[in-house]
C-alpha cells in the first residue's frame, strides 16, 4: 500500500513538542515525555547493535512499568512487531506464544524465569533475552542497554502501511491463542478515531490512569495519550486496589480511563468513590463487554454522565461501535433510554448483521455482526484455516450475535459460542443474567448452558451474593416469573465466593463450566 509514517514517531512528535511535560508516573518516579524519548532511542539502539530489526518480533512479558511502556514504542521505532503476552500465563503457554510468532527477541520481567526457559527450549529462532530486573547467565539487562546507548539518536525504520506493528492475542477461549496482525497504516487509523469517537479534545492538559494490562486494550488506549500529550499513570502494583486508583485519581486530577465492566463496578461500589474528589474525570470509557444495566445504573449515579462505551476486539482494534456519554441514560423510562445498546458506528467503519448463509439482515433481525472498514486487522499471523472463517466477504465476522435497530444502534445479544439451545429454542444467557442482577442479593451472576440428557441443553447460573447475603435458589428463579419466559430460566443456581476473571477482567465461561464439573456439582451424563 505504500509508505506511511511509523507510528513510533507519536511518541517523537509529543516529546519535540513538550520535551518537559509529564509523560508517565509510576510509584514515586516521574518520566517527561523528552526522557521517556530518549529512554526508548537508546533500547533502540541497544536493540538494533544486536541485530534485531524491521520485521523482527518482540516477545514482551512484563507487568505494567516504565519497560512495559518503553518496549512497545522501540519495538515501534525499529520496524518490529510488539508481542506483549498476558504475564499471568503460564510457561507452556508462553512457550507457544514465543515458538508461534517466531520471536527473535524477549523481554521479561523479574519472575518469569521459568517462562524465558519454556520458550527458548521450544523457540530456535529466539536469539536474545533481555531482563528487566536481574539478567542470568546469556541474558542482557535492560537498564544496562539503555545506559550503553544513552545518547544515541533517534532512529524510526520506513514502514509501510501492512507493516506489522502488534502481535495482538486473543484470549483463546477455544483453541490456542491467535495473534491478530495489527498494522502500522491500521494503527494510525485506530489513534485517530479513538481520539475523534472517545475522547475528543484531550490535550496535554489530561491524564489517564492504568488500571488494566498494557497488553491489550489498556495499550492501545495509553497510545491515543501518548498522540496528545497526556500523562499516563500506573499503579504501583500488579494488583488493583481500588483505593489506591481512587487516591490517583484525586491526586493527579485523572480525566480518563480504559477498562472492562467488571472494574468499573469495583470502582463504584468501593467507599473511597464517596470520599474522594473525582471532578476531574470526564472519558470512563469501558468496553470488552457490555455492562449490566444495574452496574451502568450505579457508575452513572456515582460518576456523573462521563461513561462512554465501546465495542471493538482486538482484531478491530476497539472500532466496532461507540455509546458517547450525552446518550447514556439513568432513567429507563427517558423516552431516549436505548438500553442494552453498545453505540453506533464508529467513524468509518460499517457494521452488518449477517445470516448463516452470508445474507444481510435487516433492522432487528438477529444474526452475526460483522464488520469492515480501515480498522480491521491484516488477519491472524500464519493461521489461513483462522483467517478464511474470520475474513469472509470483505468482512470481519466477529463471532458475536445482534442486531441494529432502524437508527442504526447495535444490540449484542451474546457471543455464538454463549448460546444453548433447551428443548429446541434458542437462549441467549444475557438476557437471563441481566434479569437476576436486578435482585438485590445478587452481585455477580453468570449463566451458561450444559449438556441435559433430556432437552439437549439446559441453563445454570453461579451467583455472587450481594453484601454477604444467602439467597435461596427457590427465591432466585421465582424472581423470573414474569420477567423471563420460562424456557430461558436455569435449572440450578450454585453460589459462589467469587466469579474467576481473566487477566483482562472479563469473566470466562469455559473456566466456570469447567470448575463445575471439577467440584462435582454437575456430573457428567446427568442433568443439572
Amino acid at each position: 500500500m505504500g509508505d506511511v509514517m511509523n507510528l513510533g514517531r507519536l511518541l517523537s512528535d509529543t516529546a519535540r513538542r513538550l520535551p518537559a511535560r509529564p509523560g508517565l508516573i509510576w510509584r514515586d518516579k516521574t518520566w517527561s515525555w523528552a526522557e521517556i524519548d530518549a529512554r526508548v532511542n537508546a533500547l533502540v539502539a541497544g536493540l538494533r547493535s544486536l541485530g534485531i530489526g524491521k520485521g523482527d518480533r518482540i516477545l514482551v512479558q512484563s507487568r505494567n512499568n516504565n519497560a512495559m511502556f518503553e518496549s512497545c514504542w522501540a519495538a515501534f521505532k525499529l520496524g518490529a512487531a510488539w508481542v506483549p503476552t498476558n504475564y499471568r500465563l503460564t510457561p507452556p503457554e508462553i512457550a507457544w506464544l514465543g515458538q508461534s510468532s517466531g520471536a527473535v527477541a524477549y523481554v521479561y520481567d523479574r519472575g518469569f524465569g521459568e517462562h524465558v526457559d519454556a520458550v527458548r527450549a521450544s523457540s530456535p529462532r529466539l536469539k536474545h533475552v533481555v531482563a528487566v530486573d536481574q539478567p542470568r547467565a546469556g541474558e542482557h539487562g535492560y537498564e544496562a542497554l539503555v545506559a550503553k546507548h544513552k545518547d544515541a539518536p533517534g532512529f524510526e525504520a520506513d514502514v509501510d502501511y501492512d507493516d506489522p506493528i502488534w502481535f495482538f492475542f486473543t484470549s483463546g477461549t477455544t483453541g490456542k491463542p491467535k495473534a491478530a496482525v495489527l498494522t502500522h497504516g491500521q494503527m494510525a487509523f485506530v489513534v485517530t478515531n479513538h481520539l475523534a469517537d472517545l475522547m475528543p479534545g484531550l490535550t496535554e492538559n489530561d491524564a489517564s490512569i492504568v488500571v488494566a494490562p498494557l497488553s491489550h486494550g489498556a495499550g492501545v488506549h495509553m497510545l491515543d495519550c501518548v498522540a496528545r500529550g497526556a500523562p499516563s499513570v500506573l499503579m504501583s502494583t500488579d494488583k488493583l486496589d481500588v483505593e489506591e486508583a481512587w487516591q490517583l485519581i484525586a491526586k493527579h486530577k485523572v480525566t480518563n480511563l480504559f477498562t472492562v465492566p467488571t472494574i468499573v463496578k469495583m470502582l463504584v461500589e468501593h467507599p473511597a468513590v464517596d470520599r474522594v474528589d473525582h471532578s476531574a474525570l470526564r472519558f470512563v470509557i469501558y468496553a470488552g463487554a457490555p455492562m449490566y444495566r444495574e452496574d451502568q445504573k450505579l457508575a452513572l449515579g456515582k460518576l456523573g454522565p462521563v461513561l462512554i462505551q465501546y465495542f471493538g476486539l482486538g482484531e478491530v482494534t476497539g472500532n466496532i461501535t461507540v455509546y458517547p456519554a450525552a446518550l447514556h441514560r439513568l432513567d429507563d423510562t427517558a423516552p431516549d433510554a436505548r438500553i442494552g445498546t453498545c453505540g453506533y458506528p464508529r467513524t468509518g467503519m460499517e457494521i452488518s448483521i449477517k445470516d448463516p448463509a452470508g445474507k444481510r439482515l435487516g433492522p432487528a433481525e438477529k444474526g452475526e455482526i460483522c464488520v469492515r472498514g480501515p480498522a480491521v486487522f491484516a488477519g491472524y499471523w500464519n493461521n489461513p484455516d483462522a483467517n478464511a472463517k474470520a475474513l469472509k466477504d470483505g468482512w470481519f465476522h466477529t463471532g458475536d450475535l445482534g442486531h441494529l435497530d432502524a437508527e442504526g444502534f447495535l444490540y449484542i445479544t451474546g457471543r455464538a459460542s454463549d448460546m444453548y439451545i433447551s428443548g429446541g429454542a434458542n437462549v441467549y444467557p444475557r438476557e437471563c443474567e441481566e434479569v437476576l442482577l436486578t435482585h438485590p442479593a445478587v452481585s455477580e451472576v453468570a449463566v451458561l448452558g450444559v449438556p441435559d440428557p433430556k432437552w439437549g441443553e439446559s441453563g445454570v447460573a453461579v451467583v455472587v451474593p450481594a453484601n454477604g447475603g444467602a439467597p435461596k435458589e427457590a427465591d432466585l428463579i421465582g424472581f423470573l416469573d414474569g420477567k423471563l419466559a420460562k424456557y430461558k430460566w436455569p435449572r440450578r443456581v450454585f453460589f459462589w465466593p467469587s466469579l474467576p476473571k481473566s487477566g483482562y477482567g472479563k469473566i470466562p465461561k469455559h473456566l466456570i463450566r469447567q470448575q463445575l464439573y471439577a467440584s462435582g456439582e454437575l456430573k457428567e451424563g446427568q442433568a443439572p
